[in-house]
């Protein structure tokens, strides 16, 4: 129960101090269950993080569910899943009954004028380290540039961009497979 309440406890600090989404929340988390608590490593951490991207669903309650179920099972599932979430449902609650009455006044419009930035730091920061972690080579930057591209200029779905991906890389399974079949071939042959 104690890893419980500590899953808990993680996610609940992370959840109430984050603005911007799970994107946002990425740093703190890898610093939280790589560096800190020493829960996940770090390459292990990153994939995790290419698998929640392509579930449905909340992508900082995704992370919490994975990182609980991961250290704790069920109930670390659970535990992590309140703590991202209870906080956000409190401030959105507070947020909500104030924000109605004073969103119209001069302080309030800079207020989130200037979280903006910060949020687009905070997105920007664990972007620049999965691209790292990717081991991306100026070979295979096609991928995520076309990919931006596609998404930004040509307004094609992400979902789309990600079954298309699937596609491609099961394709390139088969032909890499295919060749490396004939290859053994060719060296029994030669035998």
């Amino acid at each position: 129960m104690k890893t419980a309440f500590q899953l808990f406890f993680t996610f609940f600090k992370i959840g109430a101090f984050t603005l911007g989404g799970g994107y946002a929340m990425l740093s703190m988390v890898e610093k939280a269950v790589v560096d800190k608590k020493k829960w996940i490593a770090s390459d292990e951490f990153w994939d995790m993080i290419a698998i929640i991207q392509s579930l449905p669903g909340v992508f900082a309650v995704n992370t919490a569910l994975y990182v609980g179920h991961k250290i704790d099972g069920r109930k670390g599932a659970i535990a992590a899943m309140l703590g991202a979430i209870i906080p956000s449902i409190v401030i959105i609650l507070l947020l909500a009954t104030v924000f109605r009455e004073y969103r119209d006044l001069p302080v309030v419009e800079r207020i989130f004028k200037g979280i903006r930035p910060c949020v687009v730091a905070l997105i920007l920061a664990p972007s620049l380290r999965m691209i790292k972690s990717a081991k991306i080579t100026w070979k295979t930057a096609i991928i995520p540039i076309a990919t931006v591209l596609l998404i930004w200029l040509c307004k094609i779905s992400p979902a789309i961009v990600i079954l298309a991906a699937i596609a491609g890389s099961l394709a390139y399974a088969l032909v890499m497979q295919k060749k490396a079949k004939q290859a053994m071939e060719r060296k029994e042959d030669q035998a």
